[in-house]
């Protein structure tokens, strides 16, 4: 039979998921800003750029609905992996959108919308996913749904929040496109860190 470990501590959680909606939200801008580079800002390139991240988070969420129904012990790992493929995906994004650029450039506004889904799918399937994955986790130990739910987006969204201002006042002028997805690759690296040192420490030392 297996022993649970320990659960996580809440505050911790918090944190991690402070920092993956900091990293989340630079990628967002900075893929928004090199997707309208390569295709332009008209309303067509712009709508189909935003819709495909929407639609990212959205088939992520339900990803993460069905993966929250994993054992308990194996949720934090999934957030972890969810994370480091994000970040993978994140250090070579912007010369991948720029080789996909060389092949669909002057291309119409649905294949601007189906270049822009193919690029953005897969990261954005694991951003979504995130949140139910860890809410079904700290559900698990506290069996308080609506206070798991809250503070985890709260959480979230504050770190996107502190990823706009950083980015507006810092980021963006210091480092760059490339230095901010190297940025956000490494808040990804930290969050997933966390999580399975925690895991860890908690499984030898129960």
């Amino acid at each position: 039979m297996r022993t649970e470990a320990q659960p996580i501590p809440a505050t911790l959680l918090h944190f991690v998921f402070f920092v993956s909606g900091f990293s989340a939200i630079l990628y967002q801008l900075v893929w928004q800003r090199s997707l309208f580079t390569i295709y332009g800002t008209s309303s067509e390139s712009v709508t189909m750029v935003v819709t495909a991240f929407m639609l990212g988070l959205g088939l992520g969420s339900l990803a993460g609905g069905a993966l929250s129904q994993s054992a308990s012990w194996l949720l934090p790992a999934l957030f972890a992996a969810a994370e480091l493929a994000i970040g993978a995906f994140g250090l070579g994004s912007l010369e991948l959108f720029h080789r996909v650029a060389s092949i669909t450039s002057g291309t119409s506004g649905l294949g601007v919308g189906l270049a822009a889904l193919a690029l953005l799918l897969a990261p954005t399937v694991c951003m979504g996913a995130t949140l139910p994955v860890l809410v079904a986790y700290r559900i698990g130990g506290t069996r308080n749904v609506g206070d798991s739910v809250g503070m985890l987006y709260f959480a979230n969204t504050f770190g996107s929040a502190a990823g706009c201002v950083a980015a507006a006042h810092f980021i963006f002028g210091r480092l760059g496109q490339t230095g901010a997805v190297q940025l956000a690759a490494g808040a990804n690296a930290l969050a997933a860190a966390c999580v399975l040192a925690s895991l860890l420490y908690r499984r030898t030392a129960r």
